[in-house]
Formats: structure tokens, C-alpha cells, sequence
């Protein structure tokens, strides 16, 4: 995620804001040009002053006008009155329950990471209405009694437990499953995986080639995830895969994978816009010139995961000197790269 700054008084504001805290010009996420403008009245709609919005007006999306639960404008010629994150949520859960209306809330702010960066790749985000039968839809669910909800994709609809959307209850079934790592918006972007897969590679040209990398997804996935259940992952998982999850299947395999490139690509998008180098006093420890933007500069694979190593040898050291866990609790085998080498591949091209 890149810094932004308010273009009427250069403080700087973050991907969240919706007023600027030294001016106080109101703010909103712009997706067709990618950041984070002030806006300035102009009747019932809102222009802005950035150069490149010349001509442009925006509205509000409905959930930032009506209910503070979104951040980002509309065009004003869209005659969607939702924005385009916010339009490929189909259920939310009962808000009239305060604890799931605040899960709404949490989620959505998710989402609109995910599709920032479904966005800043070039990736095709369509819904369910626009495209039935290639989109893609987002129903939050809360468990009830008798119908207990299971995160999770099928035919371009993903699916979320609202329960995830609370911290503690997050964190517990983090230990509960012996996870490194359990974020919502480590959700989004596993399930979305699932998606483009379908999307990017099924029946595709490249799929005889994600066979050669991740394995044969005509496997019985359901005898997979029972044997896993039943006897966990195999104890050599860590030298083929990202995450013992990842071991059950080869689609699951690709959405572990796939999700791993969205975080890696997040984080150096943010080193590079904060201006990040790393020049350590040793010779031999581990160092990078500026980091490059990953999406802007066109990087080659091979350069982002050379600068990938050096970020992450110091988050985790940031991490440990404020007494929290890895931030990065991951080891990246040679055949884990080769599968995101694959997934860049996939998604540059």
C-alpha cells in the first residue's frame, strides 16, 4: 500500500482516512486513478484538485454517505450507487446486532485492500451481477445454532465467517489449528486465490504447467482434506510448501501460494513508497539498494524476491525488539519460489 498526502496541504493521510487531520478537507479513495484525494464540493457531487481528475466528478459510495463503513467514491456517470468494492458484497450480516454490524465494518475495510491491489495488478474484478457467470460476490455470514459457517469459495462466491472479524475469536482459532498466521484479510486473499484460479488457469493454456509446479487438481479433494484432518500434513511439508495448509491439495496449494504473492507484493509496495534501503554495517548481512516499487517498475520475479529477503530479515527483527512474534514466520523453499515465480508469471501476464 503506497502513503498518500492531501493535496491541499501535503499532510500526510493513509489508505483509511476520510478527513485530512491537519486541514480537515474531507477525503476518499479514487479507484480509477489509485489514491487517496480531498475532495471539494461542486453541487451534490465532489471534484478534486489532482491534475489527472481534470474534468472528473465524484459521489460518495452509498456505505461512506449513509452508514461511515467505506471510504471510497463513485464516478459520478456510474450509475452504481455503491462503489466498486463495496457493490461485490451481495450479504452482510444482521446489522441490527451491534457485534456484526462491527464485523461488516472490519470486513469491508479488509476487502478494500484486496481489490486496491486486485486493481494496481491489472486484475480483471468483476461481479456477480455484471458477469453471473465468470464475477465474483462476497457474502459475510454469522453462525447461527445450527448452521455453524465455513469460510470458503465455490462457483465466484467466497464466503467469510463474521466471527473472523474479531480479534480474539481470530486469534483462538489461530492456536486452536497451530497457525503462523491468521489475518482477515489473509482470508480474502487465500479465497480470492481460489477465484483467479478458476479465472487464470483452468482449462486454460497454463494449466499443464501449474500441473508440472503445484500437482494434479483432479485429485478427490475431498479424500485429500480428510486425510488431512485425519493425520495431518506430511513431515516434510515445509520443503515443498508455504504453509501446511497448503500440503492438502494442489488447489489449495495455489491459494496459499497465491495469497503469499499478494502479501509479498503489499509489502514492498509499501517499503518502496516509504523510500526503504537497507545499508546494514556489516557487509555480509543482508542489504538492498531502494526498494522499487514491484508493480510500477515492472521488476522481474528474480528482483522481487531479492529484495523480498532483506525486508523481511528486518520486519521480523522490528518485530522481535517490541516483543512480538515474527511478523514473517514463513521459510521460503526453492520450490515454494518456483510456485510464486509461477503465480507472478500468471498475473504479469
Amino acid at each position: 500500500m503506497k502513503v498518500f498526502h492531501c493535496d491541499h496541504c501535503d499532510n500526510v493521510t493513509f489508505f483509511e482516512n476520510v478527513h485530512c487531520l491537519q486541514c480537515e478537507h474531507a477525503l476518499a479513495y479514487l479507484p480509477d486513478l489509485g489514491v487517496v484525494a480531498s475532495l471539494d464540493p461542486d453541487g451534490d457531487l465532489f471534484t478534486t484538485p489532482i491534475p489527472r481528475a481534470s474534468g472528473r466528478k465524484y459521489r460518495l459510495c452509498r456505505n461512506y454517505a449513509d452508514h461511515a463503513a467505506c471510504n471510497w467514491a463513485v464516478a459520478s456517470d456510474d450509475p452504481n450507487p455503491l462503489c466498486v468494492s463495496c457493490r461485490l458484497t451481495r450479504v452482510v450480516p444482521d446489522r441490527s446486532v451491534p457485534v456484526q454490524d462491527r464485523a461488516w465494518f472490519a470486513l469491508e475495510t479488509a476487502k478494500r485492500r484486496l481489490i486496491h491491489a486486485l486493481l494496481t495488478l491489472g486484475l480483471p474484478v468483476r461481479g456477480k451481477a455484471e458477469d453471473p457467470e465468470h464475477g465474483v460476490a462476497f457474502e459475510f455470514l454469522a453462525d447461527q445454532p445450527d448452521k455453524p459457517v465455513l469460510t470458503g469459495h465455490a462457483n465466484g462466491v467466497i464466503v467469510v465467517n463474521a466471527a473472523e472479524a474479531d480479534d480474539a475469536e481470530r486469534e483462538a482459532r489461530r492456536v486452536n489449528l497451530g497457525e503462523p498466521y491468521r489475518t482477515l484479510l489473509g482470508h480474502f486473499r487465500h479465497e480470492i486465490g481460489h477465484y483467479y484460479w478458476e479465472l487464470l488457469v483452468k482449462d486454460g493454456p497454463r494449466l499443464a504447467a501449474f500441473r508440472k509446479v503445484f500437482g494434479d487438481e483432479r485429485a478427490n479433494y475431498a479424500a485429500a482434506l480428510k486425510a488431512n484432518y485425519a493425520a495431518g500434513p506430511p513431515a516434510d511439508w515445509q520443503q515443498r510448501h508455504i504453509s501446511s495448509y497448503a500440503s492438502v491439495h494442489p488447489w489449495e496449494d495455489w491459494a496459499e501460494t497465491w495469497a503469499h504473492y499478494l502479501h509479498m507484493v503489499a509489502l514492498l509496495e509499501t517499503a518502496a513508497d516509504c523510500g526503504l534501503s537497507l545499508r546494514p554495517r556489516r557487509a555480509n548481512d543482508p542489504q538492498a539498494n531502494r526498494i522499487p516499487d514491484p508493480v510500477e517498475s515492472g521488476s522481474s520475479f528474480n528482483r522481487l524476491i531479492a529484495n523480498w529477503y532483506p525486508l523481511t530479515f528486518v520486519l521480523n527483527n522490528l518485530n522481535r525488539s517490541m516483543g512480538m512474534p515474527d511478523a514473517y514466520p514463513f521459510v521460503l523453499s526453492s520450490p515454494v519460489v518456483e510456485k510464486l515465480r509461477f503465480v507472478h508469471e500468471t498475473v504479469s501476464g
